[in-house]
């Protein structure tokens, strides 16, 4: 479900209105109370045309017709289906999932898991809870196994850690937000992925290309936002179990109460641990880490619809622990020693935050949002005998206000932000301590002609004590030249600072000599990067035997002004410098949807990715990047009984072209990974409504990369590499769950 009450950034959007639109309440009673269900899906039955209400529960939808139904839906609420005669006001009550259904309501399908935009002058991909059911999501970096727009790889043969890339670039290229405010970036930029939990996650919202203006500078391929369920709308309790044959136990409880009319609060408890010891290629090293998390939200919700505010206020502490490296290393008595390689990560992290937001009550196209935030992420880790430690602090403030310009074909976001960050690092026996800060402004505009046509430009003015002051454009146009037709340009600018350490971690489990080629940049040395990112994207709404489906091309091109290469390309060194010539990443993506019936869903995807950068030894392909990827994805469900029982089914194959090596004493120079396929399951049997266990295998084919670890049999000479990974380091793994909600 897509953010209701988000007030920041994407805050509270005014729904416009046109003579073919119909418009609409969604309600809830509580006692004698009417209040408005925010963010609640309004959606065609079979179409890919849906919207979500405002904070006065109100709705716009294009009117389809008398032939289609109209879904209504919230979380823990019965949805309702409308057959509706003529086009006309439609104010709906919905009742809580626990109360007998109305006579009238009939649940027919529930919303797409995966859910494209059609109304939005951006390219945003929607996807919601159900969607995260599929597969073994324990934290949000793997949460993207069945979503074609987004590539998962492993970063090292160490850590266990899944890295995410999108339109070819790899996660700092792009904003990733917790409810629109920053989450993983600089220290918590290799493994902060994994400190979100699956079970807390509501949906997601993907943005490919640079994203709002609204939400900084620092985007440049693209957003992935994170909501978090929140304590109005999520279940009273809830409960999940996992464990798998890889040695992994989880454990997640949810607890969500009213505390006043207006006041909810919740709590997440999540905890998981690693206790096994694998070695499945049989090189002496554990293929994944011995591990435990400690993972504690406190949420507070405040809601006034009648007047207006809704208010967040979050509370968090994380604490991981990662052991790995040689089978028996013993950290209490082999740290300090050759006899056996090993390595310690431990990560405290507090995280706090707080959202206000307000809707005229009068005037419902006109708002203001505040945000706030504070992170403490402190990191202490060795590698054999190299040492990385980190500490980062940091503060984001923002402040937004909408309104219109004459009607609702016109309106615009203006604001201002402000970020701080320290960095205290150490790198083996050298210190790097900065401070960054930056104070923005920014101005949106917004034009929909409410039939065919929208235009989102926007601009941002900055002023940063290291990148220096700077402006930002973007640009967004989305055309509909006949029905079911859409097309979709973008352009913009980003730039950012790179945090080369913090983004790099695998570097450390090598023994790689590094480089900073100092060019007299501000930070380590080194300038600045920025890049300006272009994007088309064509899609089709199509029906075929009546049933719906959808073809999408997607084409977007990066291209660097300056960058900080990551230079692998010498044995036994890793460099950094600045960009000297061209560097690129043009992406193009062939994706198809179809629904062959209610029960039935399909989706394929090809993908090829030409990233070239130059390096001191030339222009090259970036390595361990797969230039195609094929992807397929089978979900099938029964219909749900009278008791709510129900199966459910996915089958996911994952298609890997051959990917170019660094030279190593391992690999000669120009060689290449061989092409393979990956296989992922997972079968759900739902008992009732609030009970249901799954069981699922990843990598079926029990396939692996052979040797993953260079130099092993000398884990402290100059040779040794554990980086260079281009496919799965453990094999098969069998899981099983619970999931139970009261």
């Amino acid at each position: 479900m897509k953010k209701h009450l988000i007030i920041i950034v994407t805050l509270l959007g005014f729904k416009l209105y046109s003579q073919n639109d119909l418009k609409g309440r969604v309600l809830t009673k509580d006692g004698s109370e009417t209040i408005p269900l925010i963010g609640a899906n309004v959606f065609w039955l079979n179409t890919e045309i849906g919207t979500i209400t405002d904070e006065e529960g109100k709705f716009s939808i294009p009117f389809l017709g008398s032939e289609e139904k109209l879904i209504l839906s919230y979380i823990g609420y019965k949805s309702d289906t409308l057959s509706l005669k003529e086009n006309k006001l439609v104010v709906r009550f919905l009742k809580e999932s626990d109360f007998e259904s109305l006579d009238e309501v009939t649940v027919t399908q529930r919303r797409k898991a995966i859910q494209k935009s059609y109304l939005e002058a951006q390219n945003i991909i929607n996807v919601n809870s159900e969607e995260l059911l599929k597969a073994a999501c324990c934290n949000l970096s793997e949460s993207f196994e069945t979503n074609p727009s987004i590539d998962v790889n492993f970063s090292d043969a160490l850590t266990g850690t899944k890295q995410i890339r999108m339109l070819g670039l790899t996660s700092p290229y792009l904003l990733i937000s917790e409810e629109n405010i920053p989450m993983v970036r600089g220290a918590s930029q290799a493994y902060g992925l994994s400190f979100t939990p699956g079970t807390w996650i509501e949906s997601i919202q993907i943005t490919k290309g640079t994203g709002s203006v609204v939400n900084g500078y620092e985007s440049i391929a693209g957003q992935i936002n994170t909501e978090i369920k929140k304590p109005f709308s999520d279940v009273p309790l809830f409960f999940n179990l996992f464990t798998s044959n890889m040695g992994r136990q989880e454990t997640n409880i949810q607890g969500n109460w009213k505390i006043r009319d207006k006041w909810s609060s919740g709590l997440f408890i999540h905890g998981n641990q690693r206790t096994k010891e694998m070695d499945g290629n049989g090189d002496s090293f554990l293929d994944a880490p011995l591990a435990k998390q400690v993972n504690i939200l406190n949420r507070w919700q405040y809601t006034n619809a009648n007047k207006g505010w809704v208010g967040f206020g979050s509370f968090r502490l994380m604490q991981d622990e990662k052991t790995l490296g040689s089978l028996g290393f013993n950290p209490e008595e082999d740290r300090n020693n050759d006899t056996f390689w090993g390595s310690q990560i431990d990560t405290n992290r507090i995280d706090t935050s707080l959202k206000i937001g307000y809707v005229f009550p009068e005037l419902s196209y006109k708002s203001f949002g505040f945000q706030s935030a504070f992170s403490n992420h402190d990191q202490e880790a060795y590698y054999g005998f190299r040492i990385y430690n980190i500490n980062q602090q940091s503060f984001y403030s923002s402040l937004l206000y909408n309104s219109i310009i004459g009607n609702t074909k016109n309106k615009f976001k203006i604001g201002i932000n402000f970020s701080y960050d320290r960095y205290l690092e150490t790198v083996d026996s050298f210190y790097f301590n900065r401070s960054d800060r930056s104070v923005g402004s920014f101005f949106e505009y917004t034009y929909d002609s409410l039939e065919n046509f929208n235009l989102v430009t926007g601009i941002r003015l900055d002023s940063h004590n290291r990148l220096g002051t700077f402006i930002t454009p973007r640009l967004h146009f989305r055309y509909v030249p006949k029905e079911n037709t859409i097309f979709r340009l973008s352009a913009g600018s980003g730039r950012k600072a790179a945090n080369i350490f913090a983004e790099n971690q695998s570097l450390f489990g090598t023994n790689r000599q590094i480089n900073i080629l100092d060019n007299g940049g501000s930070i380590y040395g080194l300038n600045p990067e920025k890049a300006w990112n272009y994007g088309l994207s064509i899609r089709q709404i199509f029906n075929v035997f009546d049933k719906s489906g959808d073809l999408t091309i997607d084409y977007y091109v990066t291209n660097f002004i300056d960058q900080v290469v990551i230079d692998w390309e010498t044995e036994g060194q890793i460099s950094f410098y600045n960009l000297n010539g061209p560097s690129r990443a043009n992406s193009f993506q062939l994706s198809l949807d179809y629904n062959p019936s209610e029960f039935l869903n399909l989706r394929f995807a090809y993908k090829n990715y030409d990233v070239k950068t130059s390096y001191n030894s030339g222009f090259l392909q970036r390595p361990l990047q797969a230039q195609n990827r094929f992807f397929a994805n089978l979900g099938w469900e029964s219909r749900r009984n009278n008791n709510q029982a129900q199966w459910r089914w996915d089958l996911t194959f994952h298609a890997l072209g051959k990917q170019r090596l660094v030279s190593t004493i391992r690999d000669l120079e120009g060689s290449y990974a061989p092409a393979y396929g990956l296989w992922n399951t997972q079968l759900t049997r739902a008992f009732t409504d609030k009970l249901e266990i799954y069981g699922g295998v990843e990598n079926m084919g029990n396939y692996k990369q052979l040797n993953p670890i260079i130099g092993i049999d000398d884990p402290y000479g100059i040779n040794f590499d554990s980086a260079q990974v281009y496919a799965p380091i453990f094999g098969r793994m069998i899981y099983f769950g619970l999931r139970w909600n009261l």
